[in-house]
């Protein structure tokens, strides 16, 4: 039998988890409070011994817990549930413990720990309070060891130090603490729990002598006091040395905000005559041009032609934007699509071809129509049913016009460069009457039908919403969930089963359901038909039990015989599958719920109960009449409103429908057959499996806001034409006016007009069915020449919604023009991350940041934005939690080139912040290289037309990277290979430019005035300076325009350039145009690189930060040689070494170098002696060396242990083996160091 040593001490919470967690075995471990034998002195309590034989020990609360927790099964019911498990056993050793007892222990009586604040033991307990808000347990729907250690990790600040205040402050600590301590495992090992009063100083009882303790516990508390004395002299030490540092390091300097203060009228150009300011700051450098582009009409497909119909031999590039909700702001994932589309965009204009990026916006229905109804009823108590239709209409409208151009005002900040004169909202007259004329059409090809059908049910909207708006809550078993119109929290993710009663006998049938209210609406019980349990069944009815309703028993091949009893209830009128099985059999549709959630149809006391409240009532009636049987948890899918919170009902309306069987095969065909090109072709089997099982589309919504469907249902008021349903598709009559629609009744039913009487159906059509034509309703359709602009070349848009736009885009363009709207299709990958569901509050701030982005200037952008409340509420606590001190001033180039470089085919993208500010860094650095540029070049540079021919190898060079990264960057933009764009500009730029060729040429500039060839030498550098900024510029243009601009305007013109132009409209660099690349230049540079870090690598290790050394380069052949002193100004500047000097394989290297092979035909030999004290190095090396070594054998004496495999995770033996691996390189370095010194002396 095992055996558990634990503390005698009953505030020990580590042995208390071990005991309670015992507990739950099926073979609880025999407890011991004795003092453990010698052989576990050196395991810390408690310890658990397994077997008789006491070889096999475990030790530590959380080892100890989890062994027994799991022979109870307590540890998680898969892979999923263990590892967060493990998180909250990690939480409560590293979080809740140590601040835990810093609190209480002083209270005890025990000193020498540092004490800590109890609001920081407040502020722990809130993070535990807010997991716990929609939870009984921390893991899954039963306790486990999870709950067990954060309860005996609690119990200490629940006895001693939460008063009754604190305790109404953690509603869900306090509820979870008191369900666990009240479970019987843990009442039998911790009895009654006192909770805390007072927070005060605990007193001995009077009277209570201590038990005295052993020699052995003397010794360990002794031993324990000099480990803390110790500890804490540590901490001191490395405190004092911290605060020494900080006063020696002078303070990081925060990024500076400039602002320009040049008085400059809306769309005049910006003063570019003044000197640049001392560094890249956003607020200066996006001042005033985005004005200026848009009145030079530089966004305009008219721009530098005489009408856009003319021939452009360049080609026409067209893309209309995913058109944004008009309730929206900008947040990232626009942000990014955005940035990618006004790149391409920019890219294709400089291109030279006619090109149109067309702006819209789009209503929104459901979104728009929530807004206004929360502003109202926050503001006037009023609802829209209070005003009326038209009245609440007017009110949208008022709404749209104060706040609805939100986002287009965020889009210039961003720098979209749109054609604003054609923007377009889907609910403006000119596409209000696309609208109208695309319903009209397809209901009277047949296409657009009435039927009585199951839809999506929100019960709080009071309308059908589309499956893009349910949202799929996965449960594990039993759980409670808020419900918009309730108090108390519905239970959802139990199975209740119980039993209906065969007609005529005894005999009863048991089914199981997890709505369990919808019982009151069933019409059958389905078996399968090879299901030999029923099949005396056959033609029999079973009754129910709250009305005379008999209901057949039916035999479907959808019943799943292993499932339960195999035996379902089926309610036709409330569930998709049970739809299928009623209309296959011919069965009853009872509809029991109205559109509120409140039940009709059915028999009292559950006529007019609320859904959930009837919920409960059915229950306890099967349970009164004993047909009752049991309730479980189940695993189960909630469909959830993404708009109103609510739980979606399945609900049986008539609406109207357009049949897409003809229209999907249609876009599928041509996805097949190459018209149309899906990029990335991974998302072609999604296409096609939606596409080739495709639905008929609900298309009407039961709101206000949107466009009214131009439907009437017709009454014939004459006695030989009988009455007609609504859901009667016969009826109905669509029409452009109510005239029109009477002329097109009065035909149907051969009858004059005036015994016609119309009603117009109150719906209205679902958003994306505008959204469905937007890529023609913007240029007029039905009235108006498609032919310049239609069909587009591209669309980008979010992979999210391939089926809800792009195939119903290209259904109707298909079906109502006969041509594709667009050639290609791109889908970007989806931003991720936790704060992107907070809607607002990533997205600006990343672009204005600054003094601004303190938290109190994003709360202002937060109370301005037209999110509700509770979320802005919740926003304001994610702004606070992940950025304290706010944002840094990022600004609109750097996001963009962030986003940029994120973008790739095949994954959704985590956007970090820190990355962002990383690239307004770059920023800087082209600031800082072009400033310094114009110093070199001089007031009096005038750039040559073509280069001389003249250029040096460090000039060939950098050409040639020019030339690569043209090729790259086009590539790029044909590939819709953004991050290698991104990389090419920031390789360019940084590595080869910033790095080694401006400290190249830098040695040039600074002996340009010695003679006649220093000044040709400088000025042939100046000329391929120039070329490398101007077309540099020019490249990373359309990712960052506002920079691109401001430094390209600095720039001196060439002649046949218009100095005034915006570098928006000259021409994108082309490989054509650039023909410089030399793989032989790239080779020998490459070599030269490599001899340049070996010498920087060997001065790192000698610690020569600024003195030069002389370099000994020995080469193996004489062709090494003459490239060693062909390159050797560039390797001394790169180097900073004094001299280089090749010699030959046969030479003699001077003594008193340290060597290092560049590779196989070149060694570095840097000269040392005389530069460093040989004495003290070697001094330093053999400590270091010392060090090492023991630091080695006491990792190989750990590894060498016969249980340490065994005991030892995995991922510890990969880190010990690695740092065993990085400590015998660094002896081996150290030991050759030495020895190389000690030839020295």
């Amino acid at each position: 039998m095992a055996s558990l040593y634990v503390s005698p001490h009953p505030d020990d919470f580590r042995s208390l988890l071990a005991l309670i967690a015992a507990e739950f075995c099926p073979s609880p471990p025999r407890a011991l409070t004795d003092e453990p034998p010698a052989s576990l002195a050196l395991h810390s309590c408690p310890s658990l011994v397994l077997g008789d034989g006491g070889s096999e020990v475990l030790s530590g609360a959380s080892a100890v817990g989890w062994y027994l927790a799991s022979q109870g099964k307590r540890t998680g019911l898969d892979t999923k549930q263990q590892s967060q498990v493990w998180q909250w056993l990690s939480f409560a050793d590293n979080e809740l413990t140590p601040v835990a007892c810093a609190v209480v222990f002083p209270l005890l009586g025990v000193l020498g720990l540092q004490q800590s604040s109890h609001a920081e033991m407040i502020r722990i307990l809130k993070v535990l309070d807010k997991n716990l808000e929609p939870k009984t347990f921390l893991v899954g729907e039963s306790l486990t060891l999870a709950d067990i250690a954060m309860t005996t990790a609690a119990l200490l600040p629940f006895k001693y130090a939460l008063e009754a205040s604190d305790r109404e402050a953690l509603t869900n600590v306090t509820r979870w603490f008191l369900t666990c301590v009240n479970q019987p495992q843990f009442v039998k090992v911790l009895g009654q729990i006192s909770l805390c009063e007072k927070m005060v100083p605990v007193i001995s009882k009077p009277g209570a002598a201590p038990k005295p303790k052993t020699e052995a516990q003397l010794k360990k508390e002794a031993k324990n006091r000099e480990k803390l004395e110790k500890f804490q002299k540590k901490k001191e030490m490395e405190e004092k040395k911290k605060q020494e540092k900080k006063l020696a390091k002078p303070e990081k300097k925060e990024l500076g905000t400039i602002s320009y203060d040049v008085p400059t009228p809306p769309g005049e150009k910006k003063d570019v005559l003044r000197p640049l300011p001392d560094s890249y700051s956003p607020q200066y450098v996006e001042a005033a041009w985005y004005p200026w582009w848009e009145k030079q009409g530089y966004f305009k497909p008219e721009h530098g032609r005489k009408s856009v119909s003319e021939p452009n031999p360049r080609g026409v590039f067209m893309m209309c934007i995913p058109p944004p909700n008009v309730t929206g702001s900008l947040h990232l994932g626009h942000a990014l699509t955005n940035a990618i589309q006004d790149c391409l965009t920019r890219w294709h204009r400089m291109r030279g071809e006619t090109t149109l990026w067309n702006p819209g916006c789009d209503h929104a229905g459901i979104a728009t129509q929530v807004v206004v109804e929360k502003k109202l009823m926050r503001e006037r108590g009023m609802s829209r049913h209070d005003l009326g239709r038209d009245q609440f209409i007017q009110e949208v409208w008022k709404w749209k016009n104060e706040k609805g151009d939100r986002i287009y005002h965020q889009l210039k900040k961003l720098g979209s460069s749109l054609d604003w004169d054609r923007a377009c909202f889907t609910m403006d007259p000119k596409l209000s009457y696309a609208v109208q004329e695309a319903f009209i059409r397809l209901h009277e090809d047949g296409v657009i039908y009435r039927s009585k059908r199951l839809v999506n049910w929100s019960c709080t909207l009071n309308s059908a919403i589309s499956d893009i708006e349910v949202d799929k809550r996965e449960l594990t078993g039993r759980t409670l969930l808020p419900v918009p119109g309730y108090k108390d929290k519905v239970e959802f993710g139990v199975l209740v089963s119980f039993a209906y009663k065969i007609e005529g006998s005894d005999e009863e049938v048991i089914v199981a359901t997890t709505r369990i209210e919808t019982m009151l609406g069933d019409t059958a019980v389905a078996v399968h038909p090879a299901d030999p349990r029923y099949q005396h069944l056959k033609g029999k009815m079973v009754v129910h039990p709250f009305c005379d309703r008999k209901m057949p028993v039916v035999f479907d091949d959808f019943v799943d015989v292993s499932f339960g009893t195999g035996a379902v209830k089926i309610t036709p009128a409330h569930d998709q599958n049970d739809y299928e099985v009623g209309n296959r059999h011919n069965l009853a549709f009872i509809n029991i719920m109205d559109e509120n959630g409140l039940l009709i149809n059915v028999p009292p006391p559950f006529l007019g109960m609320k859904r959930f409240e009837a919920r409960k009532a059915v229950l306890q009636a099967l349970k009164d009449l004993g047909q009752f049987k049991e309730i479980k948890d189940n695993p189960m899918v909630v469909p959830v409103c993404s708009r109103s919170k609510d739980i979606v009902e399945p609900l049986l309306k008539p609406q109207w429908y357009v049949d897409c069987a003809d229209m999907g095969k249609q876009a599928a065909d041509a996805v097949r057959e190459g018209r149309l090109k899906i990029i990335p072709d991974h998302h072609l089997k999604t296409w096609f499996n939606w596409m080739d099982n495709i639905r008929d589309w609900c298309i009407s919504r039961q709101l206000w806001w949107g466009h009214r469907i131009p439907a009437y249902f017709v009454t014939v008021n004459d006695p030989s034409v009988k009455p007609g349903e609504d859901m009667d598709g016969h009826y109905w009559v669509s029409g452009r006016t109510e005239d029109e629609a009477k002329e097109k009744a009065a035909k149907r039913f051969n009858i004059s007009t005036d015994k016609i009487t119309l009603r117009q159906d109150e719906d209205v059509l679902d958003t994306w069915f505008s959204s469905g034509i937007f890529p023609f309703s913007i240029f007029g359709w039905p009235n108006e020449d498609l032919s310049v602009f239609y069909p587009g070349t591209l669309l980008e848009t979010g992979h999210d919604i391939l089926f809800f736009w792009v195939a119903r885009m290209v259904m109707m363009g298909l079906k109502l023009t006969g041509q594709l709207p667009f050639k290609e299709v791109w889908l970007f990958d989806l931003l991720t991350g936790p704060s992107l569901s907070l809607n607002l509050y990533l997205t600006i701030a990343p672009i204005h940041g600054g003094p601004g982005s303190c938290c109190s200037g994003l709360y202002a952008q937060l109370n301005d934005s037209n999110l509700d409340p509770v979320e802005v509420e919740k926003a304001k606590q994610g702004q606070k939690s992940d950025y304290p001190s706010g944002i840094p001033e990022c600004g609109t180039d750097a996001l963009r080139f962030a986003l940029c470089a994120y973008t790739s085919q095949g994954r959704d993208i985590n956007l970090d912040v820190n990355r962002i500010l990383g690239y307004r860094h770059f920023c800087n650095k082209l600031w800082n290289a072009v400033k310094f540029a114009m110093r070199s070049l001089g007031d009096s540079f005038v750039p040559s037309e073509k280069l001389s021919g003249q250029e040096g190898v460090s000039d060939r060079w950098v050409l040639s990277r020019l030339c690569a990264a043209v090729g790259l960057c086009n590539a790029g933009f044909q590939a819709y290979d953004f991050p290698a764009i991104t990389t090419a500009i920031y390789n360019f730029w940084l590595y080869e430019l910033c790095d080694v060729y401006l400290e190249c040429v830098k040695p040039v500039f600074s002996r340009a005035e010695e003679d006649s060839v220093s000044q040709s030498q400088a000025a042939v550098c100046r000329q391929t300076l120039y070329t490398c900024l101007e077309t540099g510029l020019r490249l990373l243009a359309p990712i960052m325009p506002f920079v691109g601009e401001e430094l390209y305007q600095r720039l001196p013109r060439r002649q046949s350039q218009d100095a005034s132009a915006s570098i928006h409209v000259t021409s994108y660099p082309e490989t054509a145009e650039f023909c410089w690349h030399s793989e032989e230049v790239d080779r020998q540079m490459d070599f030269v690189m490599t001899v340049v870090r070996t010498i920087r690598s060997l001065r790192a290790d000698y610690n020569l930060t600024k003195t030069r050394a002389d370099c000994y380069l020995q080469c193996i052949d004489s062709e090494t040689v003459t490239l060693v002193e062909q390159y050797s100004l560039q390797i001394q500047t790169l180097s900073l070494s004094q001299t280089v000097q090749p010699v030959p394989a046969t030479g003699a290297v001077p003594e008193g170098c340290a060597v290092a092979i560049a590779s196989d035909r070149c060694t570095v030999n840097l000269m040392l002696k005389g530069l460093i004290d040989l004495e003290k190095e070697v001094a330093k090396l053999t400590v270091k060396k010392g060090e090492l070594e023991k630091q080695m054998e006491k990792l190989r004496e750990r590894m060498e242990k016969s249980d340490y495999k065994e005991k030892v995770p995995v991922k510890v033996q990969e880190l010990d083996a690695e740092k065993l691996r990085q400590s015998q390189t660094e002896l081996e370095k150290a030991k050759e160091a030495i020895d190389n010194f000690m030839r020295m002396m």
